[in-house]
């Protein structure tokens, strides 16, 4: 049996003391509650005896649980607890009382049940910050719906938007909605315990998949609502920016993210065709959006002449935004990732690092998910 990092040598993270109730399942609510434990907070994860369903999302497997739950559910404790006993419900009510944060994405409707209602929650733990994540909200037209990622990004407008020009619709190659959804859980959270400062109450926090989904729609949304027009996809192009693109070189694509006529002038001159900064067409940022089809086949006609890592590292250098199109195991093999320790490796655990960087309470890895036994 592998051993747990030593915790006692391990700098206190920013939330050290903050004691968590993790009753949420699959993604949205665990990815929130890792990100709670990675800055200290100490996170109980409380599992039916069949456990998270995605501990069963593999292969890949690790010590018997899939790699997908293992990405979400470091530093936490575990526990199986079947709340049809009523022993179980009683153990929740016990730790409930020494419990700052509850966090839960059960259907709406299923803690009231159990005896834990919100005016249950108000009354009893008075201090309790609640977290309930579902997919609509417990009320309106779709209140109470199970919510699930792709289907949110269908319904929220997001694979409207995401795809190539003439292409269907497509989702997004990650679960967007259900990481928003769980970082706005974490915001959420933060925002209620320093409230809780100022009056000693906690208070509900409802997250729901689908405003997460449509919160993250910019600039989509507000061009729609400032002209009336439905955007069009756009492939890897921005649909106000220009050039914003993938382009080819001589050796591999490479992503230009040019955002000022300042870059776009510097990009002409470094890669050979300061001409085209003189170029009516091109001029200002709305006339090479008007001609972004011909602006993008003069770049690559020049692109073509270089190699991708070296054009990128001088563009870059010289404050022109861009990047060579890596592949997972290049990005988190980069030195920058290596250098930033966005992969965290300890007794047999690996996983990508904390993006949140405390000068004096880092984040740390003091605990692997807990198997089910646990």
């Amino acid at each position: 049996m592998t051993t747990q990092p030593d915790e006692t040598a391990l700098p206190q993270g920013a939330l050290h003391g903050l004691k968590v109730i993790d009753l949420s399942r699959v993604l949205a609510g665990p990815y929130c509650t890792q990100v709670l434990g990675d800055h200290g907070a100490d996170v109980l994860k409380i599992e039916a005896p069949q456990g998270d369903e995605t501990r069963r999302w593999g292969p890949p497997f690790v010590d018997g649980s899939a790699a997908y739950f293992m990405g979400v559910n470091r530093n936490k404790r575990g526990m199986v607890l079947d709340f049809r006993q009523d022993n179980a419900r009683t153990t929740l009510a016990g730790l409930l009382k020494g419990a700052d944060v509850l966090v839960e994405n059960f259907k709406i409707g299923t803690l009231e049940r159990w005896g834990f209602g919100r005016d249950v929650l108000e009354k009893e733990y008075p201090g309790l910050v609640h977290c309930r994540i579902t997919g609509f909200g417990d009320d309106g037209p779709h209140g109470g719906m199970p919510g699930y990622d792709a289907a949110v990004q269908a319904m929220a407008g997001l694979m409207s938007v995401n795809g190539e020009p003439n292409g269907r619709p497509l989702r997004a190659g990650v679960p967007v909605v259900d990481l928003v959804t769980g970082l706005n859980a974490v915001i959420g959270i933060l925002l209620a315990l320093q409230e809780r400062r100022k009056s000693g109450l906690g208070q509900l926090v409802d997250v729901s998949l689908f405003d997460s989904g449509l919160s993250v729609l910019h600039p989509h949304s507000a061009n729609y609502l400032v002209t009336g027009d439905l955007p069009a996809r756009t492939g890897n192009a921005h649909p106000n920016i220009t050039p914003y693109d993938t382009f080819e070189t001589a050796t591999g694509p490479i992503f230009l993210a040019v955002g000022s006529d300042g870059q776009f002038s510097r990009l002409c001159e470094l890669i050979g065709v300061s001409a085209l900064v003189e170029d009516l067409r091109f001029t200002t940022n709305a006339q090479r959006n008007k001609h972004r089809n011909e602006l993008k086949q003069e770049l690559e006609k020049a692109l073509a002449g270089f190699e991708v890592d070296e054009l990128a590292d001088r563009l870059i250098r010289r404050g022109v935004p861009c990047a060579p199109v890596l592949d997972l195991a290049q990005a988190l093999n980069h030195p920058q990732a290596k250098h930033r320790n966005m992969v965290w490796e300890d007794s047999g655990y690996r996983g990508v690092g904390a993006p949140v960087c405390l000068s004096r309470s880092p984040a740390s890895l003091r605990l692997k998910p807990p198997g089910l036994d646990d």
